[in-house]
């Protein structure tokens, strides 16, 4: 990930409706949710919730698909990934022992499903 990319994506977690967006949408899995249950879920307003979810889309946060008639968004755990690794590639010095070893963070799901 370089500089451009992580701006953007911090940029985007820096509005409290996305940022809870984006932490439901990891919790739900590589699954997703529905934009509707999305906001529902969050008490937003439907077309605020879409604006917010593109946003985080164009940020590579999330990625989006149609069913149907609905639009599912789901976390995009490997840009996730990314960001987290770019955030902390250079911690305290090369002393990871002071960040914690975060390149050890899995989750639970397999990689093929982790987009």
């Amino acid at each position: 990930m370089d500089d451009q990319l992580a701006v953007a994506a911090l940029s985007a977690l820096a509005h409290e409706d996305r940022l809870v967006a984006f932490r439901l949408l990891v919790r739900a899995g590589p699954d997703g949710m529905a934009s509707g249950e999305i906001a529902e879920a969050l008490s937003i307003p439907p077309t605020r919730m879409s604006f917010h979810l593109s946003t985080l889309e164009r940020a590579k946060l999330l990625r989006s698909w149609r069913d149907g008639r609905r639009i599912l968004y789901a976390a995009s755990y490997a840009d996730m990934r990314s960001l987290l690794v770019f955030l902390t590639d250079d911690c305290c010095s090369g002393k990871p022992e002071i960040c914690g070893d975060l390149s050890q963070i899995s989750f639970q799901c397999e990689p093929e499903t982790c987009r």
